[in-house]
């Protein structure tokens, strides 16, 4: 009967706009909630079969879908600390609930995700949320490099976990030479006075020690004429003399340095001949000596290079000299770059890679689990996740000193709760006058 159908029709239509209302206050109401995905409601008929002709129609009414819109992206609110983490495109950051921590989880925790949050460091020292979110990641080797991990499993990730009163040495790897050597000392006849240079550099335990390099020119030739020869001694204070045995324990390595003294190129390295000690490679311009902490590299400089060491009439000027390293120093602060790595620095300035973040992504976002805190979970309808590099692929790049706002538009939402209100209203009079109509039904039988 059309009348009876018209009365159903009349109730779905209240509980599909109950349902749309229901959804619009959630967005409302998580309008000023970081990283919130807003949830849309749209409205399908249902039909009912009826037979064509006799003019007879039976309704079948309304019902509600929803759907959280999670690949829609919220504007980037800057904020003024560097662990407030947000991605400035697709992709998630891996976290899990610190409950999985307390309780000694080591193999089972669930990965979840989330676009957005404020990560500081608790009192166990891991990165979190104030509700309760770890962010996880791939720890780095001792010099900074991530080593290979899975993409299509979060077993490589681990919970950051950062030691604020933790220490940390740079040792020293390489040492510039860039210096000019007086071209009138290595004349024949000459005083052949040797010229020394110490340069301290930071061993593997930042303690630190002493390079003493003395080059000696070569005045062994006719009175007055230029040899454009010297003799490099490289001595590691780190190497202690044995006065037991004969010998300069110190000395790594000894070299002969010739200099060019034609138009082109003058005064620039024309020649290194290694009488003992490491190899010189002319491409690099780099000598590598066999130092008490482990093998160094020294800058002279290639063959014609204007930028290392040079013969020049010209006082003995070693202040270009340059090393990377540093002594022990105290963590200061935290940061996350774009590609996900998350960087110490130290007292001394001295930075180091503690981790990488790297970035989860599914084929359909929107087919994810949402869970409280704005965290989705894995979902058949999701299908499976890959962990990429920030930047990399369909994935956007981290972005520090920011969150991710709600997309919720307020203005748009309190126009549809207008356009719902109206709706419920106009279907409640379905109902009210069907009620009649039915009433006008049963006062016939009196």
């Amino acid at each position: 009967m059309s009348i009876s159908s018209a009365l159903n029709t009349g109730v779905s239509g209240l509980a599909a706009n109950s349902t749309r209302l229901a959804n619009i206050s959630d967005n409302i109401a998580n309008s000023g909630t970081y990283g919130y995905k807003r949830v849309d409601t749209s409205f399908e008929s249902m039909v009912i079969n009826q037979g064509r002709g006799g003019g007879v129609y039976t309704s079948g009414g309304v019902r509600a879908a929803t759907s959280r819109v999670i690949d829609q992206r919220g504007n980037l609110i800057p904020t003024s600390h560097p662990l407030d983490i947000a991605i400035s495109g697709r992709g998630m950051l891996p976290v899990i609930k610190s409950a999985s921590l307390s309780s000694g989880q080591t193999t089972s925790r669930e990965l979840i995700m989330t676009t957005t949050g404020s990560f500081r460091v608790d009192d166990q020292g891991y990165l979190r949320t104030n509700s309760g979110l770890v962010l996880m990641g791939w720890p780095a080797n001792n010099d900074g490099t991530i080593p290979s991990q899975p993409r299509d499993s979060a077993a490589g990730l681990q919970p950051i976990l950062i030691n604020s009163t933790q220490t940390a040495a740079d040792p020293t790897t390489r040492i510039n030479l860039r210096m000019n050597l007086p071209a009138n000392d290595a004349v024949g006849g000459a005083t052949g006075d040797a010229r020394e240079l110490e340069v301290e550099y930071f061993g593997n335990l930042g303690n630190a020690e002493k390079m003493a390099i003395t080059f000696t020119p070569d005045v062994t030739g006719a009175a007055g004429a230029r040899s454009n020869s010297w003799t490099m001694e490289i001595r590691d204070s780190a190497i202690i003399d044995d006065p037991d045995t004969p010998g300069d324990e110190s000395l790594i390595g000894t070299y002969t340095l010739e200099f060019n003294d034609s138009t082109i190129g003058g005064g620039t390295l024309a020649n290194v001949a290694t009488v003992t000690g490491g190899a010189y490679d002319p491409t690099t311009g780099l000598l590598t000596v066999p130092g008490a902490n482990g093998p160094m590299t020294v800058n002279l400089g290639r063959y014609g290079d204007s930028q290392g060491i040079t013969q020049l009439s010209a006082s003995f000027s070693p202040a270009n000299v340059t090393k990377n390293g540093s002594p022990v120093g105290n963590l200061t602060a935290l940061e996350i770059d774009e590609n996900g790595y998350l960087n110490a620095t130290y007292d001394t300035g001295f930075a180091r890679t503690l981790y990488q973040v790297p970035l989860v992504d599914v084929p359909n976002p929107n087919g994810l689990m949402a869970m409280d805190n704005q965290t989705y979970k894995i979902t058949s309808g999701s299908g499976a996740f890959y962990l990429w590099d920030a930047g990399d692929g369909p994935t956007g790049a981290v972005v520090g000193y920011a969150r991710e706002a709600s997309t919720t538009d307020v203005a748009a939402e309190l126009t549809d709760l207008i356009q719902t209100q109206r709706a419920y209203t106009s279907n409640a009079k379905v109902i009210q006058t069907v009620d009649e109509m039915l009433q006008e039904t049963a006062n016939l039988k009196r």
